[in-house]
């Protein structure tokens, strides 16, 4: 089916941050797909855990005790302080687990109809709940009816959620992603999360976080609420967390533990013995290399010599981002930019029509931040300068 707007490239191989087209052609990926590789293309360690593991045991169903699955829960729980996780296959599978905890909270409590604050420009994914969920119009279009129980504000505004607050006795949780990746990368307040977790707690309502982008390492801690003195009560994974090994996982803690039990929810596939040994190699390499630390201060890096090259540039409204998480805002819409980076060999992507997105692999090199930061600064200068309307007369 037609889902996707491909662009004409067909890659064949990848190493590191870098990709080869059929015709030999060499890509510097500054969007590791999409949040997805964080340790680069061909991870050696990753390589030989597959091929490991798919020699001993692929699936038998989670009937059965699986030892890798185990360890890595073992492993996230301890990362996240938090209690246990539940293992699906992708983040939007655990943002609709996330749902279901909200939504039986909510039924234990007596409320008929359990509301979740979701947040504008947010995404969440395409299942119906997930869908439901997210604040974009543009990718609901078509698909309603929605589901009910979701109430939208603005994202980084703590008032619109003081407000709802006292006008909806129907709401159980908030979800919230720590820095909005499909919205622009939106990066909120330093004291966000914190204000949320202490309304969550007054009103008794559910934390929960889709980290499924910011989190294993992206934004500078393993997860993005580790920058703030805040523990969730739900958390969200995926995309890096099996570095192309389709695996999500949703953690709960405190009070949303024990609302999913034996029967409430379930999936063939997920927390396969394949994709939790490959989760498990995904964050040793982490915490061996000390990547969350690299991710810091690459990230700081990038957004340094983004700011000098950039800045006398009237077109740039913004450079934000935390960790290798980045967004460069320009003052027009810049969708085409995608394509002319390809033409230049460089992977990125625009998000809001005007924002360009950058999550590069915790891996890349010093040299390859360099290289990413010319030619997507010459780009950005020669688009706006094109771009710019003819004042002469």
């Amino acid at each position: 089916m037609p889902t996707y707007a491909r662009f004409p490239v067909l890659f064949e191989r990848g190493e590191g941050v870098w990709l080869w087209d059929k015709d030999g052609g060499c890509y510097l990926d500054a969007l590791s797909g999409i949040a997805v590789c964080g340790l680069g293309h061909s991870n050696p360690v990753v390589r030989e855990t597959i091929w490991e593991q798919a020699g001993k045991l692929v699936h038998t169903s989670n009937l059965y005790r699986i030892e890798p699955q185990e360890q890595l829960a073992e492993k996230l729980t301890h990362l996240s302080g938090m209690g246990n996780v539940f293992f699906c296959n992708s983040g939007t599978e655990a943002n609709e687990a996330a749902i279901k905890i909200a939504r039986i909270f909510g039924h234990n409590r007596g409320i008929k109809f359990p509301t979740i604050v979701t947040t504008e420009n947010s995404f969440h994914g395409r299942t119906m709940g997930a869908l439901s969920a997210t604040g974009n119009a543009s990718v609901q279009k078509g698909f309603e009816p929605l589901l009910d129980g979701f109430l939208k504000i603005p994202f980084d505004d703590v008032t619109a959620l003081e407000e709802v607050a006292s006008q909806n006795p129907d709401i159980v949780a908030v979800l919230i992603e720590p820095i909005q990746g499909e919205g622009g990368i939106q990066v909120p307040a330093d004291d966000y999360l914190e204000k949320v977790r202490t309304l969550c707690d007054q009103n008794n309502w559910l934390m929960m976080l889709d980290e499924i982008q910011t989190g294993i390492g992206r934004t500078g801690k393993f997860f993005a609420f580790q920058h703030n003195n805040i523990t969730p009560d739900v958390c969200t994974l995926a995309k890096a967390l099996g570095n192309g090994v389709p695996i999500g996982a949703c953690l709960a803690a405190g009070q949303a533990e024990k609302l999913l039990n034996a029967g409430k929810h379930g999936s063939t596939f997920g927390g396969n013995p394949l994709a939790c040994s490959v989760a498990l190699s995904v964050i040793e390499q982490i915490e061996q290399q000390n990547l969350t630390e690299r991710a810091t201060q690459l990230g700081a890096r990038l957004l340094k010599e983004f700011r000098l090259r950039l800045d006398s540039n009237p077109s740039v409204r913004q450079i934000r981002g935390k960790g290798l998480m980045i967004g460069i805002e320009l003052d027009q819409p810049c969708t085409e930019l995608t394509g002319r980076a390809l033409e230049q060999k460089l992977l990125v992507s625009v998000q809001r029509e005007n924002t360009i997105r950058l999550l590069p692999p915790l891996i890349m090199q010093d040299q390859e931040a360099d290289l990413l930061v010319e030619t997507l600064s010459n780009l950005i200068n020669d688009f706006t300068l094109n771009s710019a309307p003819n004042l002469s007369y």
